[in-house]
């Protein structure tokens, strides 16, 4: 009896050794989805490595689904598929369409909530998740890549990861935050490179301007504190050719990434292998002088003076009574008129007028980088007073000379910032000088 008792009893523990092997085949993590492969939870898709995963998953304090990449856990999702389409139970499939060769995200009766959406491509296409985190499409035929999830960003940006714009084609690939943290659909805030005169990064809210980082100097961006260098191991590396410009950072040891929250502002994370978790190093920008046009044209933000708004030097409050009620708008205008704007059929007029230099600052918007380099300080000077509408000058040592031919606008008092010299009537200046 104790023997068959204990056949009977191995029996079973072989069968449900066999139940949860079988179980855990069922659920593990899959390599490539083909057109025959249908993904249901739990089952998910993982790079090589499997740092990375695809996979549904619910955020904090939310009952919806979604089909999103974790780095190692579900607390640190990077990419939404159906950022703005959601699932409302577990029913959805992640599969390859045998229609159109898209990938897709089904609910329960088969509706398309997310597609690639790709147009001529092969029916026998295939995903992969590779081990840098990007989702990629490939024609069955070709064996090329139609799509990437790293041309369609949401709120994080991964090494390897470029923010760009094409002049030419008008196509962008920038950041776009969550709506909040238990809400993954595309929020109010949108991070990319602006390619104007000058190479910025800008940050929009509802597609107005709500920060920019200053211009690219080959080096840093001018409005950033320079904490991140491309002389040190991480550092931001900006390409430009034909129109097409591009944007990705690099780190030679650690694992860093960059997140637009849902209150606009970007955040440098590093990874800590020690908790597992991304640990916040630094946010681009936090203080209220960082939100653009904060005290409107040719006003100045410094957060060690209290109001942190006022006017340039030879400049006055265009509407004084909301000025004083900390309405900074419409900034400020100027007190005397420029010389060469009252004499205008004086050729020699311009050089009355003068300079005065503001220290260490986020240099305004729109600037004008000179085509040719200019070393010396002075020719920029020169150059800014052959031109009546040229309102200020900078020399900086990796861009040359810029100039502004607009008003002043976006300026704030920054430790490694940049001297900007002023263009002022020449009894503005004796004011100063006496």
């Amino acid at each position: 009896m104790f023997f068959m008792g204990f056949s009977r009893y191995i029996c079973f523990l072989i069968s449900f050794l066999i139940y949860l092997l079988s179980f855990a085949l069922l659920v593990c993590a899959l390599d490539i989805i083909e057109p025959s492969v249908l993904i249901h939870e739990p089952e998910t898709l993982s790079s090589n490595i499997s740092m990375f995963t695809l996979g549904f998953f619910s955020p904090k304090n939310s009952t919806n689904r979604y089909v999103g990449i974790w780095f190692l856990s579900e607390s640190n999702v990077v990419w939404v598929a159906n950022r703005n389409n959601p699932l409302r139970d577990s029913s959805g499939i992640l599969t390859i369409s045998e229609n159109n060769g898209n990938l897709v995200v089904l609910d329960g009766q088969k509706q398309i909530l997310w597609s690639t959406n790709v147009s001529s491509i092969a029916s026998n296409s295939s995903a992969q998740l590779l081990d840098s985190g990007n989702l990629v499409l490939v024609d069955g035929i070709t064996g090329s890549t139609v799509w990437q999830s790293f041309e369609h960003p949401c709120d994080t940006l991964l090494q390897d990861m470029k923010l760009s714009t094409n002049q030419h084609t008008g196509e962008k690939v920038r950041l776009t935050s969550w709506k909040s943290a238990s809400d993954p659909s595309s929020g109010e805030f949108s991070c990319g490179l602006e390619p104007r005169n000058v190479t910025e990064i800008f940050v929009w809210k509802e597609n107005h301007p709500y920060f920019r980082s200053g211009p690219w100097d080959g080096v840093n961006f001018l409005g950033i504190p320079r904490t991140i260098s491309s002389n040190s191991q991480t550092g931001f590396q900006l390409k430009g050719e034909q129109g097409s410009f591009n944007l990705s950072f690099y780190s030679d040891k650690s694992l860093w990434s960059f997140t637009l929250n849902s209150q606009g502002k970007v955040e440098q994370r590093l990874w800590n292998s020690q908790t597992n978790a991304w640990d916040l190093r630094r946010i681009m920008y936090s203080s209220d002088c960082d939100v653009y046009g904060k005290c409107g044209p040719f006003g100045i933000c410094d957060l060690q003076n209290s109001p942190i708004c006022s006017c340039l030097r030879g400049f006055e409050p265009k509407n004084k009574e909301e000025w004083a009620r900390q309405n900074w708008t419409n900034g400020c205008v100027r007190r005397e008129a420029l010389q060469c704007e009252r004499d205008k059929n004086d050729s020699q007029a311009s050089n009355i007028d003068g300079f005065f230099m503001v220290e260490k600052v986020k240099v305004p918007g729109e600037a004008q980088v000179l085509p040719s380099y200019v070393e010396d300080p002075e020719d920029c000077q020169i150059s800014c007073l052959k031109n009546c509408s040229c309102k200020a000058y900078a020399h900086e040592r990796n861009l040359g000379c810029m100039i502004w031919n607009t008003d002043l606008l976006d300026m704030q008092s920054l430790p490694d910032g940049v001297d900007v010299y002023i263009r002022l009537a020449n009894s503005e200046l004796c004011i100063y000088l006496n």
